[in-house]
Order: structure tokens, then C-alpha cells, then sequence
């Protein structure tokens, strides 16, 4: 069995790679204080990053979960999305309000990706 962990702490690891799939840790915004706009732009950012590191990018995404502090930032946070992924290679995707870690985070995305070949 392929398995390999990037970034473990004790808690959790950044990204999981099991044979060709990646499963990458929530990811959130850089500067916790920006709006939602600056926030989405640099958690997708970190994803474009951590995608790399394990061999991928955004056009073997599979599935990305959202979560938003309210849905109020729904349509915000989409115009920033719909320019970030590729066009033909959106992934299945859920996007649900929730209660944050953080209370001055507006978002967070967990992705699944494929290992670009």
C-alpha cells in the first residue's frame, strides 16, 4: 500500500497521498483579517501550493468542500472561485455555513486532488 504523509505534526498532516489520490488538511486564509475576497484568494493560494508540493495542481481536482461563516458571502467568495478553477475541470463540490475555528475566519476549504502524471 502507497501511503505517504507531507507535513505531519502530531494533530494532523498538511496532505495525504494514497496511491494516486491526495487529501489535503483545511485550508484557510493567509491574513485572517481580510475580507472574504483577500481571504479566498489566499487560501486557494495555499491549495495551489500544497497541490504542488505533492506532485498536483488545481486541473486534477476531484472534490472540494466549503465552508463559510455565512452564506451571506456566497457569492463572493464564487467570483473569486470561478477564476481560480480551470474551465472544464471543475470537481464535485459542497459548500456549507459553519461555525469557524477562528471567529475572524470567513472560509475554509478541504480538496481532494489526483496526482498530476
Amino acid at each position: 500500500m502507497t501511503l505517504l504523509r507531507h507535513e505531519t505534526g502530531i494533530r494532523m498532516s498538511r496532505a495525504v497521498v494514497h496511491h494516486d489520490t491526495i487529501y489535503l488538511c483545511g485550508q484557510v486564509a493567509e491574513d485572517r483579517h481580510a475580507d472574504i475576497t483577500g481571504q479566498t484568494e489566499t487560501m486557494l493560494a495555499k491549495v495551489d501550493a500544497l497541490l504542488e508540493a505533492v506532485g498536483s495542481d488545481r486541473n486534477h481536482l476531484l472534490s472540494a468542500t466549503l465552508y463559510l461563516k455565512d452564506m451571506a458571502l456566497f457569492e463572493a467568495m464564487n467570483r473569486v472561485w470561478d477564476t481560480w478553477v480551470p474551465e472544464g475541470c471543475a470537481p464535485a463540490r459542497a459548500c456549507v455555513e459553519a461555525r469557524m475555528a477562528s471567529p475572524e475566519l470567513l472560509v475554509e476549504i478541504s480538496v481532494v486532488a489526483a496526482v498530476a502524471k
